[in-house]
């Protein structure tokens, strides 16, 4: 088996750096490309937002390398607490006593061994960005506490899906302001992801090595073995004891720093919706991991036992006990390794020391950079392998179920109906309360962001066209008995019709802050901007406008997301029976009134939604303030009449809407 290498660059390019063929975008500054783009995918200034895919979340890592190293012999126990002790030196405030920390609170001061895998690939983007985030920075202990936080709210959860989706809401949210690549980094590329199987008969051997391949699409399993090579060399190294105290130190560090990311990426393989394989767009990876994450699927190791996988924040006991043993493996032949036993007693790896941990970065990097692997150590990694799941097929004959979430450009049908409460006509004097209703109908266009971070997300844009139909409503011209007889004739404001728009963006802080930002975040500071679009998406800065998922329907604030229009008068004539003069005289003169209606919802309630692999369906219901504005008053009658004194008309009501959308 070879994973080739080229250590000609490893020489070239300094101490620090790992030697491999990087085959990255053309363009250096690569996410302000993508934010480029975004700004003119997502109607005219937002940008879009890449879909995260967690194999597991923090909380579900970290137990998982707690279970393993419990599982490990006595002997490497003991083995892993002298590196362990090695690598506090210098750091003992920040790093804890023990590997694996027993007395985990939610108000954690240290960060554990059993940690570093859950702060790899979600948090960080290479080994060396790993150890300079646990060592050097602040906002990882922040990291450390929101997710303490959510393990012990997904406990008290059990099975309740509502709950684990506020739960993940909380954390996303408070992760993102923590961490504020914490998206970025699970969207850049499928690193986490297992490669789908080309054929049905491809075997272990065959497998892998199409997983190593140089040039082959980043994936979880090639990850793990660049990242546990390069454990192995540094471990190695520690077992020859000649080095001094200070660089010893250091060289465990950095062996247990990619180990510790090797470790990220193979208990990633084990989650359900990172076996069933990455074909397809955004939407469709998205829709398929979720859930099978959440659903489960049945599928069998290489070994050839059978077993069904959950994961990303569904993750069951057994599910951890079975990531735990090939964790444990990988982490004896890393403990092997440091010791020079076994395999290593002999074995001499041709790549130089370098007391640092290997930088290749999966945030950046689209396909396996190139290197060089020894027969030996394939078998190595060949007996990891042999207990991890057997990927879906690609695309063709047998191929596992594939599912969409609701992100990407669509085209829909919006029929709703509308009641609301006047607070009187057009016309002075006309202060009398009443009720009035009407339907509509729209096309519309839009961008679908739902759940890009999670299901509470909202970070939907689009734009209405259509038609709105009005009802008589209940109030009369005037307070008079006789007039009231004579039914919608007489009505305040007559049945009228309408052409209606609606628009529809996420912002930050204000309405429209995202466009106004836009021209000038974007070309100077693009990380900023792709933040800012991040927490619009999924509540806001405040986040007061994050969902609300319960037992019967989804809740949101959406003031200031939405702006519907409605242009009366402008279709064709719209007579209204206007008062003039002494209210008491009861006079009134027939014009041709034009108005506008602006409209904006407040609270959301979405009692269902349903999703196919390319439509969905939902019904919402708003509660929504409204201000009819008069524009004008013409073809008064009776001739000569000067134009009536008008007010605005302001109501509130609820409006019900069926929404369908086809997706491209």
């Amino acid at each position: 088996m070879r994973l080739v290498a080229d250590h000609h660059a490893l020489q070239q390019q300094g101490p620090t750096t790992v030697g491999f063929q990087l085959r990255t975008h053309p363009n250096p500054d690569h996410r302000t490309l993508r934010s480029a783009r975004a700004l003119i995918f997502l109607l005219l200034a937002l940008s879009t937002l890449p879909a995260s895919s967690f194999g597991w979340v923090y909380p579900e890592h970290r137990e998982i390398t707690r279970r393993a190293i419990q599982r490990l012999a006595t002997h490497d126990s003991a083995t892993l607490g002298r590196l362990w002790a090695s690598a506090r030196t210098g750091y003992e405030s920040r790093l804890s006593p023990l590997p694996a920390n027993t007395a985990h609170t939610v108000e954690p001061t240290t960060i554990d061994l059993a940690a570093w895998p859950a702060i790899a690939g979600d948090h960080s983007c290479s080994a060396a960005n790993l150890l300079h985030n646990i060592l050097e920075t602040d906002w990882i202990l922040e990291v450390a506490r929101v997710t303490a936080t959510l393990s012990k709210e997904l406990s008290a959860a059990g099975l309740e899906r509502h709950e684990r989706t506020n739960a993940i809401r909380n954390s996303d949210l408070s992760l993102q302001r923590a961490d504020p690549e914490y998206i970025s980094r699970a969207g850049s590329n499928n690193v986490h992801f297992l490669l789908a199987r080309p054929y049905a008969e491809t075997d272990q051997h065959s497998y892998v090595e199409l997983c190593l391949a140089s040039g082959c699409e980043l994936n979880a399993l090639g990850a793990y073995a660049w990242y546990h090579l390069s454990a192995l060399r540094n471990a190695q190294q520690l077992s020859k004891g000649t080095l001094p105290e200070s660089e010893r130190a250091s060289l465990a560090r950095a062996a247990l720093a990619d180990e510790a990311f090797a470790l990220h990426f193979l208990q990633d393989v084990f989650a359900a919706g990172h076996v069933a394989g990455t074909r397809g767009d955004a939407s469709q990876r998205k829709g398929t991991h979720d859930f099978y994450n959440e659903h489960g699927l049945e599928t069998r190791t290489w070994e050839g036992k059978t077993l069904v996988l959950k994961g990303d924040a569904w993750m069951r006991p057994q599910d951890a006990d079975r990531a735990a043993i090939a964790v444990q493996a990988s982490l004896q032949q890393f403990l092997q390794a440091s010791e020079g036993k076994g395999a290593f007693a002999t074995y001499r790896f041709d790549e130089p020391l370098m007391v640092a941990p290997d930088t290749m970065n999966i945030c950046v990097l689209e396909v396996m950079p190139t290197r060089d692997l020894e027969e030996g150590l394939g078998m190595l990694l060949t007996n990891i392998v042999r207990s991890t799941p057997v990927p879906g097929l690609s695309e063709g004959e047998g191929e596992l179920p594939r599912f969409r979430s609701e992100i990407g450009p669509f085209i829909g049908i919006v029929p709703a109906v509308r009641v609301g409460f006047l607070d009187g006509g057009f016309g002075q004097g006309q202060s009398v309360g009443g009720l009035t209703a009407g339907m509509e109908v729209a096309v519309r266009l839009g961008l679908g962001l739902d759940g890009v971070m999670n299901e509470s997300g909202d970070g939907l844009v689009f734009l209405d066209l259509g038609v709105r139909l009005d009802a008589a409503s209940s109030m009369s011209i005037y307070e008079d008995e006789l007039i009231q007889e004579f039914g919608s004739i007489f009505s305040a404001i007559p049945s009228r019709d309408a052409f209606t728009s609606r628009i529809r963006i996420p912002f930050w802080l204000i309405p429209f802050d995202l466009i106004l930002a836009a021209p000038f975040l974007l070309p100077t500071a693009p990380e900023k901007y792709t933040q800012m679009a991040t927490e619009a998406a999924n509540g806001g800065l405040i986040p007061w406008q994050a969902g609300l998922a319960t037992s019967f329907g989804r809740f949101q604030f959406v003031l200031g997301r939405e702006i519907g229009a409605s242009f009366f008068g402008f279709l064709g004539n719209a007579r209204f029976l206007l008062p003039v003069g002494d209210p008491t005289q009861e006079e009134a003169v027939l014009a041709n009134l034009r108005s506008i209606q602006l409209d904006f919802p407040v609270l959301e309630y979405m009692p269902f939604r349903t999703f196919s692999t390319d439509q969905s369906s939902s019904l919402v219901i708003q509660l929504f303030g409204a201000v009819d504005i008069p524009t004008t008053a013409a073809d008064i009658l009776p001739p000569g009449t000067p134009e009536p004194d008008m007010h605005s008309v302001w109501q509130f009501g609820l409006r019900a809407a069926f929404r369908w959308r086809h997706y491209w």
